[in-house]
């Protein structure tokens, strides 16, 4: 499978351009390999594709916010291919009110329309949901099976709103523009129709089943596929698994929030993990070899003699995998001095003979015996 070129690099823009640099540049390759230009041509098919898919993500500021953080991978949760199109018409659907005119492709070189949103195939509603994950499923990368509830396209009348047979009428609200006038002070305004939502028409007589609406709630299962190394707050997107469209119009995504789990022993940090080990003062003095749990098992780690409590060490790549293949991250450990509550008589016997050693060869003075020296 071919690598996906970079979404600016296919609109010829650069990662600071603002966002109307963006729409602009969308609109020329639009344009210029739009298939009624170029009738039969399948390249120019291709690119007319490649610039939508690139517009779906930097077009929308938080799937573009992904996007430059995490690149392709943020998008990397399953569902339909080519950025969520699987025909023209998804496009025309999508896209087609950046050229002014009446909201369709078949405007493109017209204009007109007077702004009124189309009559015709709508995308369905984005759909967004939290998904937990342990830092065991994050290390990994998992699929992951979430249940949901969602619009389907009504059985009755196939997702039209209307009964068999019955036809759409002009609205007598607005009179077929889709738009209202409202006065405000000296000025009049206008709005979207409230009662045909600007598409300046109306079903005469609406399915019973779906009153019109054209979808009913069902539930249903999604299988969301997660990459390696995700981070909390990350945002997945799932093309075509979010609410049904209206009169044949491509289904919403499923915009999916990556929470992580607290962990019971580690801490993260990015792709690095922490984890705190206590020890006693005998392994640090002496040195020792002890067993340090990671996500992948048990690894050994020799501690030096002479190891200083809260001492850091570095187990390299025993974290978490770095998103788009970047290596792995590492296992930062912290040992401490894990001091007894209780003491056998033999053991106290002994530790007062080291203390009464320690004072008899005197040498260097302990940070506390500094300080009474300081303030004596």
């Amino acid at each position: 499978m071919a690598e996906k070129r970079d979404y600016y690099e296919i609109l010829g823009v650069v990662r600071e351009s603002e966002q109307e640099v963006i729409k602009k540049a969308y609109r020329k390759l639009a344009m210029q390999h739009h298939p009624d230009r170029n009738p039969g041509d399948a390249e120019a098919e291709a690119k007319f594709k490649e610039a939508a898919e690139a517009y779906d993500v930097l077009g929308d500021p938080e799937k573009r916010a992904q996007y430059d953080r995490f690149g392709h991978q943020a998008f990397a949760g399953g569902g339909r291919s080519g950025g969520g199109f699987q025909n023209m018409e998804d496009i025309f659907s999508a896209f087609g009110d950046i050229f002014g005119g009446g909201g369709m492709f078949g405007n493109l070189f017209g204009g007109g329309g007077g702004g009124r949103r189309q009559s015709g195939p709508r995308k369905g509603r984005d759909l967004r949901i939290v998904l937990d994950l342990t830092l065991e499923e994050i290390a990994e990368g998992v699929p992951k099976t979430v249940s949901l509830s969602r619009t389907e396209a009504c059985s009755t009348c196939s997702g039209s709103g209307a009964k068999a047979g019955a036809k759409k009428v002009s609205c007598t609200t607005c009179g077929g523009r889709g738009q209202v006038a409202r006065n405000a002070g000296i000025f009049t305004m206008a709005q979207t129709c409230p009662a045909c939502q600007g598409a300046g028409q109306v079903i005469e007589s609406p399915c019973e089943d779906c009153k019109g609406s054209g979808g009913t709630r069902a539930k249903a299962e999604v299988t969301i596929q997660v990459p390696a190394g995700v981070e909390e707050g990350m945002r997945l997107v799932v093309r075509g698994e979010g609410d049904a469209g209206r009169e044949g119009g491509p289904r919403g995504d499923l915009q999916v929030i990556i929470r992580e789990v607290e962990h019971k022993v580690f801490q993260r940090s990015g792709p690095d993990l922490l984890i705190e080990i206590p020890v006693s003062f005998s392994q640090l003095a002496l040195g020792d070899k002890v067993e340090i749990p990671t996500l992948a098992g048990k690894v050994d780690m020799t501690i030096p003699a002479g190891t200083q409590s809260g001492k850091l060490f570095r187990l390299r790549g025993q974290g978490l995998p770095r998103l788009e293949g970047r290596g792995q991250g590492d296992q930062l450990v912290r040992v401490f001095i894990e001091v007894p509550t209780k003491l056998s008589d033999r053991q106290k016997e002994l530790l007062r003979e080291f203390g009464d050693l320690e004072h008899e060869r005197g040498g260097k003075k302990s940070f506390f015996e500094r300080i009474l020296d300081h303030f004596a």
